[in-house]
């Protein structure tokens, strides 16, 4: 006999006859333990005092797998005891995707249904969408959500013919999550929202939607498959959530002297003159580097002009972009060598058109001196992993 626990969702404890033991497993004339199905979990309890560890459904009955073999054997009658405060979590978790979805008719173009998951921290709805699920929209699915739990909606459900309920273009299915939905049966289980969402679903579901109670979505990403997930914590999950997004939203009005309200505004302009100030910075220290630069000691190779010298406090590649501007400047460089001083040295040669100096080759004999590793072309190349003093290093460029 399959679960009564879609039909009955209220029932926590049951007698039943046993049909049937087989080590662990345990096979009953009735149920009401949830199956494992259609991304519901299966129920948590106890069987003849016994914990459940797991419920799946078997070819003829539903299969009871326990923590270890009973002590009782077919023909006994038992009790079961369904974990009420699991069992209710899945009930409003269930219902809460099934009021999701019907947000997502009012707001989602295109919509279909990819299928939900409820684990004990979050329940997940995967939206097949034209609609690109923004913040804006993200934060209207919520609102559309808690404001049908507010409104207090029925939820009912009813078998309905197969031939009728696939006729109906208001029922909402997914045969790859709602297992055991449509197979080969002669009726199909509605489930419907009252003035809000239908869909074919085999799950547990509470009688009203204001028993779900609070519903906060935590965020979306892209499973694959043309799919859009958005994920939602229920309960003391999403009141706590709830309460942590509420209190940074009141940490960043503090910081940012404002009221909540405005914090978006607040950060938009922040961040505005966090850009201008890092322009104004990197310009400064590209003025820096120029001028640390043009004090660099000079060499006269093979009728080229070099500059060579060290540089603290800056990285290979603020340094490489430095001395690219500061190489065959007229400024009297044709080439310009940097060596970085700190933990690991690093090498940047960079040559002008008219030096005949090839940057690559000089980093390759800088690193089969020193070691490390690097390369590059004529006009510019870099090396890092330098085992040496960088005044070696820049020694060893003078005079190679």
């Amino acid at each position: 006999m399959l679960t009564r626990a879609p039909a009955e969702p209220t029932i926590r404890e049951f007698e039943a006859e046993v049909t049937g033991v087989d080590g662990r497993e345990v096979t009953l004339d009735r149920t009401y333990f949830y199956a494992e199905s259609g991304g519901q979990p299966a129920d948590r309890g106890t069987l003849g005092g016994v914990t459940v560890d797991d419920v799946q459904t078997g070819a003829d009955a539903v299969v009871h797998t326990l923590e270890s073999t009973p002590e009782f054997t077919e023909g006994d009658r038992v009790t079961g005891v369904v974990d009420d405060d699991f069992r209710t979590y899945c009930m409003r978790a269930h219902t809460a995707s099934h009021v999701l979805y019907g947000a997502g008719r009012q707001v989602l173009s295109d919509l279909g249904y990819g299928g939900f998951d409820i684990s004990p921290e979050k329940v997940r709805v995967d939206f097949a969408t034209a609609t690109d699920i923004d913040d804006e929209t993200l934060v209207e699915l919520e609102r559309l959500v808690n404001r049908a739990v507010w409104d207090s909606r029925g939820v009912s459900w009813e078998e309905v013919p197969t031939e009728e309920a696939l006729d109906r273009e208001d029922v909402a299915f997914n045969t790859k999550t709602e297992e055991g939905v449509m197979d080969d049966a002669d009726t199909i289980r509605i489930v419907t929202v009252d003035g809000w969402d239908v869909a074919a679903c085999g799950g547990t579901h509470v009688a009203n939607t204001a028993d779900i109670g609070q519903v906060t979505v935590l965020g979306r990403s892209n499973p694959g498959e043309g799919l859009t997930r958005v994920e939602f914590a229920v309960g003391a999950a999403g009141i706590d959530r709830r309460a942590a997004i509420h209190r940074a939203a009141l940490d960043a009005a503090r910081e940012l002297e404002t009221g909540v309200e405005d914090v978006g505004e607040a950060a938009k302009s922040l961040r505005a003159d966090r850009d201008e100030l890092e322009g104004k910075v990197r310009d400064l220290e590209s003025e820096l580097l120029g001028g640390r630069i043009a004090g660099f000691e000079t060499v006269t190779k093979e009728e080229a002009t070099w500059r060579v010298g060290v540089l603290d406090g800056f990285d290979a590649n603020r340094a490489g972009e430095a001395a690219k501007s500061a190489a065959g400047e007229g400024d009297g460089a044709d080439v310009v060598a940097v060596v970085g001083a700190g933990e690991s040295p690093y090498v940047v040669v960079a040559a002008g058109d008219e030096s005949g100096v090839h940057a690559g080759d000089v980093v390759d004999e800088v690193t089969d001196e020193f070691g490390g590793g690097g390369g590059g072309g004529p006009p510019f190349a870099q090396g890092g992993g330098l085992d040496a003093d960088p005044v070696d290093v820049t020694t060893f460029l003078r005079e190679v």
